[in-house]
């Protein structure tokens, strides 16, 4: 055996004993283990870089994006209340429901599309059902792999035996050839895992992917306040007096002890088939015109006598929802006082909170005890939680003011899912454009994705692309653009045709089946650290030789390569889409060991029974 090839063995091994071990990041083994191969000059410089302009990394890193969208929009969260109701609220029933789903879309489109689509669901599921995700995104990742073996187009391993078998003169299989085998292997990985995944999975994981901190939303944080028991809307009407004036000179905080929050208004810009409308943030400055609609804060008593002298109309007797303070424009946020803060011993008057940050204060949260009324006097103590409101982009100005005040929580995440609110229609027709793309290979699968990655920031379901890069699990695509090139490392020292001639040579003497069993185990071992494309490439034309030495059929021998390519289940860089579930379950390494390592071992030995059943030598 060549230095050069023992070597590469070497570093493989290693990095998979660091990735078990997993008290370094993967993403930080997996470069280490790339400059490795370079140091030694196994690789150049050239082929090392090459991973990152692969374009799976791309295509991870763009469905990361699709999926963001999909999830701010609430599609997400609205096809898991369709799941939920479909499943009955059962975990078992909803854990069947997705894997059949996933697994049948995956025979027919890409399953790392199909993956990218359903994640954010699946966690809005999880969320809603107070459960770790952990519990179901392995299974939804392993029954892509295992759906995508039921149909000629479903995985690129069964493409590239059936184009190997041609070039050898053989019969192309057919669309349908592998679905016998792929029902097989797909029936037995659903029951595998619904009866031992229980078991073998994490039992805690991320229970909350986007609110991993603790924060609440400011719906919830408006209902904590009690905020909708002092908010109501009044409209102003044609010939109001208090059309034309500015908010200053009518001085509702000290004549009515009310507060506007918020302007709806329609703009003049709009034609009349379809106004547009929009909130403006209220201050001193905002002139009232007919026709708009004020949000004001207070008691009702002075609200009534206010549309009386002006010449307003109450739109709703009752409190009005505080969730319509939070809109694409404008929301709220908590803030606390930090220890040192130049707000403690002032009044809110004296400060001139709103002139300095142009936001409002609309209620204080002492000790647990909820001031609502008259606070523009109120003197402010440490360990007061003020809740204001006004434009996002200014609570997020104030987010960085770190000395006087701390803003709970993520007010640009929570910005960007208001940005996002009420287009899941269009992310839904995104997502469905590029399935379509990708299914009918109208484009490569890669620019398929791009173009739905820079829709959902140019429809605005994605708020822009800081929020679009935000998406991006940086970790995951690192880590599989810096394991791509260890294929090149095994290419260029010849470290998979060893391991096949040694396999034709050793296990020849046994017959057929002992062979198939050799090239089985083989392919799914290198398809653990390189791409199951590229796995198939290299054991496909070996596999064909193999058989033609022997005499026999070489269609088993070629399934056993495409199945084996195919269920690459032990680590998270074998598929993109066990790369994809890896951080959003927070599975570490071994998870993917504890659990792919069983499922691939008793597919190995169903398919040793059932390959030759099907494709006799």
């Amino acid at each position: 055996m060549e230095p050069e090839l023992i070597l590469t063995f070497t570093i493989l091994a290693v990095t998979t004993v660091f990735f078990m071990i997993g008290n370094i990041r993967t993403d930080l083994v997996a470069l280490l283990s790339l400059l490795t191969l370079v140091l030694t000059g196994i690789i150049s410089t050239q082929e090392a870089l090459n991973g990152f302009s692969n374009s799976v990394v791309i295509m991870i890193a763009g469905l990361f994006i699709v999926g963001g969208g999909i999830f701010r929009t609430g599609l997400a969260s609205q096809a898991g209340h369709i799941l939920m109701r479909a499943s009955k609220n059962s975990e078992l029933r909803l854990l069947i429901l997705l894997m059949i789903i996933v697994g049948i879309l995956s025979g027919f489109m890409s399953n790392t599309g199909t993956v990218a689509v359903l994640l954010p669901v699946v966690v809005s599921l999880a969320m809603s059902m107070k459960k770790s995700p952990a519990k179901f995104l392995i299974p939804l990742a392993f029954a892509s792999s295992l759906g995508g073996v039921l149909t000629l187009i479903g995985t690129p391993p069964n493409l590239i035996v059936s184009q190997t078998l041609a070039d050898y003169g053989y019969e192309r299989l057919s669309f349908f050839d592998f679905t016998p085998l792929g029902l097989v292997a797909f029936v037995t990985g659903i029951v595998f895992l619904v009866i031992f995944g229980p078991l073998l999975l994490p039992k805690d994981g991320l229970k909350n992917q986007d609110r991993r901190d603790g924060t609440i939303s400011p719906a919830e944080m408006a209902k904590n306040y009690q905020i909708s028991d002092k908010l109501y809307t009044v409209r102003v009407l044609q010939g109001s007096q208090m059309a034309n004036q500015k908010l200053a000179d009518i001085r509702l905080p000290g004549n009515y002890q009310l507060c506007v929050l918020k302007i709806q208004r329609r703009s003049k810009d709009g034609t009349k088939i379809l106004p547009v409308t929009y909130h403006e943030m209220a201050g001193p400055k905002s002139i009232i015109h007919e026709q708009d609609i004020l949000y004001l804060q207070g008691p009702q008593e002075n609200i009534e006598k206010l549309c009386e002298d002006y010449g307003l109309k109450l739109t709703d007797e009752s409190s009005t929802d505080a969730e319509k303070l939070v809109s694409r424009e404008l929301g709220i946020a908590e803030v606390l006082l930090t220890p040192h803060s130049r707000l403690i011993n002032s009044t809110i008057q004296k400060l001139a909170f709103r002139e300095k940050y142009n936001l409002n204060i609309i209620g204080i949260n002492r000790k647990g005890q909820y001031v609502l009324d008259n606070m523009s006097n109120v003197k402010l103590r440490f360990g007061d939680a003020l809740l204001v409101q006004g434009a996002w982009a200014d609570i997020e100005l104030l987010a960085k003011e770190t000395q006087d005040v701390v803003v709970v929580g993520q007010p640009q995440e929570q910005a960007s899912m208001a940005a996002a609110s009420g287009k899941a229609p269009i992310a839904g027709v995104i997502m469905l454009m590029m399935l379509l793309l990708m299914t009918f290979e109208i484009v490569p699968a890669v620019t398929a994705v791009i173009i739905a990655a820079v829709l959902m920031v140019i429809t605005g379901c994605l708020r822009n692309m800081d929020d679009a890069y935000g998406r991006i699990n940086w970790e995951s695509v690192i880590l599989i653009a810096a394991m791509l090139p260890m294929a090149t490392a095994l290419e260029n020292t010849g470290g998979v045709q060893f391991l096949a001639d040694g396999l034709i040579s050793v296990l020849g003497g046994y017959g057929p089946l002992a062979v198939l069993a050799g090239f089985y185990l083989a392919t799914m071992f290198f398809s653990q650290f390189i791409s199951n494309t590229a796995t198939a490439v290299l054991f496909a034309p070996i596999a064909v030789t193999a058989a033609i030495n022997m005499g026999v059929s070489p269609y088993p021998l070629l399934l056993s390569v495409s199945i084996a390519a195919s269920m690459a289940f032990a680590t998270p860089v074998a598929s993109p889409t066990n790369a994809l579930v890896m951080t959003a379950g927070g599975y570490k390494f071994s998870d993917f060991v504890k659990i792919g390592v069983p499922l691939q071992l008793l597919l190995f030995i169903v398919m040793l029974f059932a390959i030759p059943f099907f494709f006799p030598f």
